[in-house]
């Protein structure tokens, strides 16, 4: 598998550092552990990160600080939520990336002709939201950009716009200053997993009439 699109470096140290919201998170995680340079650029940013804490000076407490601590410990506060459990799989999931198995996943809505998504369930709020998109083989998109901004790994298939050809591994960035068309390869179907914030927004007459019945 050779992977020819990767996400820029700002958002790769980013998702090093914790900085993402989860739906963002959840589709690095699948790119970089498909890619072995973003996986080694984030383990060099986390190795940098943490030699930077071992040579930072300790700053000493505020006054007050650990009895506050302890204030809060004593108050009953909430425990912890339990950490994240592996869930079974169903037969069609096998081939979804690992990360997918802390999180149900939803079921298949169509929401146009060629086009049906899976939503990721992710608990809490966030300012994205998560899905699987599968489009059918030679599948062809309305031209569209983006309110905010739409981050896409590509598990299966291809497809191709403006930017080039996108095949499994492939990562892609949208946002409102894109506008592309992406059309599905001929061969197999096309599984992305994309975390969506804003809305789609389809460009020309009939893309304002239809794009009222799209929801992503």
């Amino acid at each position: 598998m050779t992977i020819e699109h990767h996400p820029p470096e700002e958002l790769l140290a980013r998702f090093a550092a914790g900085r993402l919201d989860q739906a963002e998170h959840i589709v690095m995680s699948a790119h970089v552990s498909m890619c072995v340079r973003c996986r080694r650029f984030v383990a060099a940013f986390e190795r940098l990160g943490g030699a930077a804490l071992e040579a930072a000076e300790p700053a000493a407490l505020a006054a007050g600080a650990f009895d506050a601590v302890m204030a809060r410990i004593g108050g009953g506060e909430a425990a912890s939520p339990a950490p994240a459990v592996p869930r079974p799989r169903r037969a069609d999931d096998a081939g979804l990336p690992k990360v997918l198995d802390l999180y149900d996943i939803g079921r298949v809505r169509r929401i146009a002709p060629g086009l049906s998504m899976r939503p990721i369930m992710i608990p809490g709020a966030g300012k994205s939201r998560a899905f699987l998109l599968r489009s059918e083989p030679g599948t062809r998109m309305l031209e569209h950009t983006h309110t905010e901004t739409e981050l896409t790994c590509v598990l299966e298939g291809s497809f191709s716009h403006e930017g080039g050809h996108f095949g499994p591994g492939d990562f892609d960035l949208g946002d409102d200053t894109i506008d592309h068309r992406p059309i599905v390869g001929a061969d197999m179907p096309c599984v992305c997993l994309v975390a969506m914030s804003g809305k789609l927004r389809i460009n020309g007459l009939l893309g304002r009439l239809i794009e009222p019945f799209i929801r992503l």
